[in-house]
């Protein structure tokens, strides 16, 4: 057996239906997170995501030094979007559909810090720093 590209192991062994919180900013023109809870450092948006990113942060006041993004299993209150899982890919991470949009984007296996499997939709708001969860 081949030891997985990504060796991320995932920190919870349910799909939780509380929001989750990560503050991505740009650095070298990419959207990237930190999370020393999970290990993550730069750890990067890529492959649509950052295209998804940039619609969600459009209105944000200088979103590229950093904003929250609010994420969840379940519809929270100001979500602004939802994107609905599409297939899995072979380097482990998985592809998912901005519904509004019909874009899609790569998640990688970082999804797995936060979820024990891809769930089968996400829920995201983007909102300024200063301003408080749902």
């Amino acid at each position: 057996m081949t030891a997985p590209l990504f060796p991320i192991k995932p920190l919870r062994s349910d799909l939780t239906d509380g929001v989750l919180v990560l503050e991505p900013y740009r650095q070298n023109g990419a959207w990237v997170f930190d999370d020393p809870a999970v290990g993550l450092k730069g750890e990067p948006f890529v492959a649509g995501v950052t295209e998804m990113i940039d619609r969600l942060a459009a209105e944000i006041p200088d979103a590229d030094k950093g904003f929250r993004l609010l994420f969840s299993v379940a519809p929270f209150e100001g979500q602004q979007a939802s994107l609905t899982w599409v297939q899995a890919d072979p380097v482990e991470g998985h592809w998912y559909r901005a519904d509004a949009a019909g874009d899609e984007g790569w998640l990688c296996p970082a999804l797995f810090c936060y979820f024990p499997i891809a769930p089968p939709r996400i829920f995201v708001r983007a909102e300024r720093m200063t301003e408080k969860t749902a």
